[in-house]
């Protein structure tokens, strides 16, 4: 059973960033197949041995997993168990795994591998139970991800090491690096680039707006350079946002600052007003990347471009099985795709990526979710123009093409036009023809209509000071609660003392 799930007598091929399975394969005659876990500690004559020795087992093993799926969840294990050190052995990997199938195992990795794997979950508060609850020595486990749920960790760590105490900042929050400037901006995607520069520009005017008195320039700035530094910034597991450090001219005094901007997205799902009398549907999103095992899309923030394939995706409540009708409509109200959902009543999430042809239009999308064609909730989500192609300012020609939207306002074979009127979605001849105007711009004007796109999906909630500042009310980010910069004394590793404990 192990050697069919694993693949073992199957022939594997690593080529092109994709593993092809070729065929049928036997395993060798006389080897006792073992695996498991490609987590393990091996003592160092045995690591001597599989590493300088030229005998049978290990020269024959060594090619045989070379045309392996995952050959480090069998061939120490298989070479142990048949060399001399087999004695050796010891049957207990010291860890709790997080194995949720039901969860697991639907097949995501399809696009890299032609087998179906199975993967871990991220350990959540439900599964507290199971670190009280074990019966032989465990030292490790898997799997933890702050991104998806740190309030596990919080427990676990209350659990070993005792409270931290009361008054303690930056328990409930976490901050996750996403870009530095030693990354090089060739690291990022043009539409980051894109977003990270308008968020940027949305943090100095709101510290023109907030802080800024009549005939004072203190605290007002000019944009310098590429962000410096991106964090994602989560409370009490929920995403805040992004924090965008940057540089700008303090135009008071001529001299370079460090600012961080902090900016959250709008509440964009809304429930329809009078609400229906269905009640299944708690929520909807869109964006890419998403991950079926957690649930979540891992573009956190929906940072989305002309180019970007989006995903629908629904949360329900449990209820009667219902059919419901979702409808795409782009920036000038053109229907871009339709199409229904049977939503079982044990379902808790569906997701589904319309094939649209792209270049998507830029601008502010609506999707509407129906049942019986009466409207239950809608949600909205930007398409950013981009200001760079290339991580180089983008040219006429290139905003054009990825500005204008697909060829002849096609989104799929089938035109939806015809529902336009039922649904009383008017498409404005002016609002077209603005469009238009707005696929060609360049330069400055580019950057207007895509801060007046940014901002009206996303808020600058505060900035502060890195360093030395002129504008005498804006605080210094060491001082605030959300920074970066700001303390986070749960991840401070001080030596290890001598009871083996951090603290």
């Amino acid at each position: 059973r192990f050697i069919r799930k694993q693949g073992l007598d199957r022939l594997f091929l690593e080529c092109d960033t994709h593993m092809w399975r070729l065929g049928d394969r036997r395993i060798p005659e006389g080897i006792a197949v073992d695996g498991g876990s490609d987590w393990f500690l091996l003592n160092r004559k045995f690591v001597e041995y599989v590493t300088f020795s030229n005998d049978d087992l290990v020269t024959k093993m060594k090619r045989f997993y070379s045309y392996t799926l995952l050959p480090a969840e069998s061939f120490f294990h298989t070479v142990l168990e048949n060399s001399p050190y087999c004695d050796s052995m010891v049957d207990n990997n010291l860890r709790i795994t997080n194995w949720n199938r039901k969860l697991g195992c639907k097949c995501q990795y399809k696009h890299i591998v032609d087998w179906c794997g199975c993967s871990p979950n991220d350990f959540k508060p439900a599964d507290f139970h199971r670190f009280q609850q074990t019966a032989r020595p465990t030292f490790f486990a898997r799997k933890f991800e702050a991104v998806v749920n740190q309030e596990i960790i919080g427990q676990l760590d209350y659990y070993l090491y005792g409270n931290y105490p009361s008054g303690t900042p930056g328990l409930r929050s976490y901050w996750e690096n996403v870009y530095d400037e030693p990354d090089g901006v060739h690291t990022l995607s043009d539409v980051a680039l894109t977003m990270y520069h308008a968020f940027s520009r949305l943090g100095l005017r709101r510290a023109e707006t907030s802080f800024h008195a009549a005939g004072d320039n203190s605290c007002r700035y000019y944009p310098m350079g590429h962000p410096v530094s991106v964090h994602l910034y989560f409370l009490a597991d929920r995403f805040q946002g992004f924090l965008i450090r940057h540089h700008a001219t303090n135009l008071a005094v001529s001299k370079l600052e460090t600012l961080e901007t902090w900016v959250m997205p709008k509440k964009v799902f809304k429930i329809a007003s009078p609400p229906s009398d269905f009640g299944r549907l708690q929520f909807s999103e869109i964006g890419t990347e998403w991950d079926a095992k957690e649930r979540l899309f891992r573009n956190f923030g929906g940072l989305l471009g002309p180019t970007d394939e989006p995903v629908g995706m629904q949360k329900w409540g449990k209820g009667p099985n219902v059919t419901v009708t979702v409808i795409w409509v782009d920036p000038v109200n053109v229907i871009a795709a339709t199409y229904d959902i049977l939503i079982e009543s044990s379902a808790e999430f569906t997701h589904y990526k319309p094939p649209l042809n792209l270049p998507l239009r830029p601008g502010v999308w609506t999707i509407k979710i129906l049942h019986h064609w009466v409207q239950v909730a809608e949600t909205k989500f930007l398409v950013s123009p981009l200001t760079f192609s290339n991580r180089q300012p983008i040219k006429q020609e290139e905003a054009m093409k990825y500005h204008s939207g697909p060829p002849k306002n096609a989104y799929m074979e089938q035109s939806f036009q015809g529902l336009n009127p039922v649904l009383n979605i008017p498409i404005s001849a002016a609002r077209v023809d603005q469009a238009k105007r707005n696929a060609g711009l360049v330069g400055t004007r580019l950057e207007a209509w895509v801060d007046s796109l940014v901002s009206s999906v996303w808020s600058a909630v505060d900035i502060c000071s890195t360093g030395p500042t002129a504008c005498p009310v804006m605080q210094g980010c060491a001082q605030t609660a959300w920074s970066s910069l700001s303390p986070d004394p749960k991840s401070e590793l001080g030596p290890v003392k001598p009871d083996g404990r951090l603290r």
